[in-house]
């Protein structure tokens, strides 16, 4: 169990990194700027690395092209999960996904041992999901390992992250209505949304995610109505590289941008977290602290 030396955890969260554009190293930059003031020990990866059908082998050029190259200035380790586009354009080249649990052998800073797994940072326990999988009804045995791990886990914070988000206002929109398609089981996150209801809601603390290219912090979190139990934080941070307008989606927000890409950087000690959202400048744009709920 890796820890810093203050006790603090210190993270950076971003998905939809992965097509080399300007926009993607300008990110980059920025980060690396964040994370010299602020400190940082690691990025949260979510997804969709390799754009637009992913990578055809552990040695793809790409995976220098979409992510050495762009973070080349950080020397950070990155802790990466599967998002649709890693699984090829129509995502259903489900062997390309080990392509990128393979390529952690090929990097120094790349790390995904597997299409879900979790690792301990100090106070935190980190659970990395392959949502694609969930979303193709694949995730029987993925299912069961969370319940698992979780219950497990003495640690005093749980964060989740996966790619597919379960509430958000952008294009893609909530699980169980992923693109308004609330009748069709794969397009529209039914298996998603059964996932987050039965075992992710209310099991961990934070949940981040990518998907939609833009920044939100989803108000009231998992749960409908205050008492109802331990809430779940959800944290859109799918602007790495890409922007995609934001919609009326009815969820009431914190904090939400379309405008600029950026990133969320947190911190987390003993009773508390702290998220602050940076815009692709690095500049400060809303930050929240949340105390810790008892179990």
């Amino acid at each position: 169990m890796a820890t810093s030396e203050d006790g603090f955890t210190r993270f950076i969260a971003m998905g939809d990194g992965g097509d080399g554009s300007v926009v993607q190293h300008a990110v980059s930059r920025a980060v690396e700027g964040v994370c010299e003031e602020n400190g940082c020990d690691f990025v949260l990866y979510l997804g969709d690395n390799i754009y637009t059908d992913g990578a055809a082998s552990p040695t793809d050029p790409l995976f220098q092209s979409r992510f050495e190259e762009p973070y080349a200035n950080l020397d950070l380790p990155f802790y990466v999960v599967l998002g649709n586009h890693d699984y090829g354009a129509n995502s259903a080249k489900f062997w390309r996904g080990q392509y990128e649990v393979d390529y952690t052998e090929h990097s120094d800073k790349w790390n995904m041992p597997s299409s879900y797994y979790t690792f301990r940072y100090g106070d935190v326990q980190f659970f990395g999901l392959d949502t694609n999988a969930l979303m193709w009804g694949l995730g029987g045995s993925q299912a069961a390992w969370f319940s698992r791990e979780v219950e497990a886990s003495e640690a005093r914070w749980r964060v989740a992250f996966g790619h597919h988000p379960y509430r958000s206002n952008g294009r893609h929109g909530n699980a169980g209505d992923y693109e308004g398609f609330s009748n069709i089981p794969v397009v529209s996150g039914n298996a998603i949304k059964r996932f987050f209801d039965g075992r992710l809601c209310g099991e961990v603390d934070l949940y981040l995610c990518g998907h939609d290219h833009n920044r939100q912090w989803i108000d009231g979190g998992c749960i409908d109505e205050p008492g109802d139990g331990l809430n779940t934080e959800l944290i859109v941070s799918g602007s790495a590289a890409k922007l995609t307008r934001l919609r009326d989606r009815g969820n009431p927000v914190h904090f939400a941008n379309d405008e600029s890409a950026g990133f969320v950087w947190l911190e987390m000690s003993a009773d508390e977290f702290t998220a602050v959202f940076y815009d692709v400048e690095g500049q400060e744009e809303f930050r929240r602290v949340v105390e810790r709920q008892e179990r």
